[in-house]
């Protein structure tokens, strides 16, 4: 079955709001038989007369204004769609896909969210929660377009990695206990812990930080929730290990932090395709770039 041209309705529509072959002619600046042939083309597709001549007024028949009415709305969407095209295609507009841990959703990525949107209200990011892996894989299947990834990881053909953070490793303790200035293994391996769970590169972090110091301690309970850690500690059940960024609120008094001797940095990427990102991506890009730490 032969499709229908958007240029024949729109010349249908034309004739309809100025009620001449003329009129349409000169508002779509075509030559008056081009628009004859785009009538004869639909009625032809049609089967039936879609407009009426009477004293010099052109109209639409009864299947003609139904089928103008069609048109409008169709015509609309497709100007409106290759409107927010254009949108995207300058940045003004537009999805970005992005996946992160807790740790980095949890005050880094607020933060450039906030900054992006004072510029680009328009666009849009959707936020997966995700492993580093499981990142890296969304993005090489190219379900995601942007990820922040727990450093070092190996390379991965067609993504770029490039280093983005590296910020401390901090003790956050019940503020009630009697802690050392600076926390060592051997004194945290004697208390209850609450740490990150296996399949993080964080728990991979302090497992290694332990085991150097010859300790390989057992917590009280393992989870991949930074806020529901801190509650924790705040409550007094143990101690954690989590990264603290420069500038992130410390606002419950019912934990204190401490340094860790000998120090543990985690260490953040952003990962993306190696391809040309669109427009949309770059501003998300450009957000997260600006809370590099220095």
């Amino acid at each position: 079955m032969r499709e229908i041209s958007l240029d024949r309705l729109r010349t249908l529509v034309a004739i309809a709001d100025h009620g001449s072959f003329a009129a349409a002619a000169q508002l779509l600046h075509l030559a008056p038989p081009t628009i004859s042939l785009h009538i004869a083309d639909l009625e032809k597709r049609i089967g039936a007369p879609l407009l009426s001549r009477a004293r010099g007024n052109v109209r639409p028949s009864a299947v003609g204004e139904m089928l103008v009415e069609r048109a409008r709305r169709l015509l609309a969407e497709v100007e409106s769609t290759l409107d927010d095209a254009s949108r995207q295609v300058q940045g003004l507009a537009g999805r970005v896909r992005l996946g992160a841990s807790t740790g980095a959703i949890a005050h880094l990525l607020p933060q450039a969210i906030s900054r992006l949107r004072e510029r680009h209200p328009g666009i849009d990011v959707q936020i997966a929660v995700l492993t580093s892996q499981e990142t890296l894989a969304r993005l090489a299947q190219g379900k995601l377009d942007v990820g922040l990834v727990a450093l070092p990881q190996a390379p991965v053909a067609g993504l770029a990695i490039q280093p983005w953070r590296r910020d401390p490793v901090m003790a956050f303790l019940p503020a009630d206990w009697r802690a050392p200035a600076r926390v060592t293994p051997a004194w945290l391996a004697a208390q209850p812990l609450i740490l990150n769970d296996a399949s993080t590169r964080l728990s991979r972090l302090t497992s290694e930080w332990f085991a150097l110091a010859g300790y390989r301690p057992v917590p009280r309970i393992e989870l991949n929730y930074n806020d529901a850690i801190k509650s924790l500690v705040a409550a007094g059940y143990g101690a954690a290990l989590l990264p603290h960024e420069a500038g992130a609120p410390h606002a419950d008094a019912r934990i204190a932090m401490r340094a860790l001797r000998p120090v543990v940095w985690r260490e953040l990427g952003i990962a993306r395709r190696s391809s040309q990102a669109e427009r949309a991506t770059q501003h998300v890009l450009e957000a997260l770039w600006e809370l590099k730490a220095k």
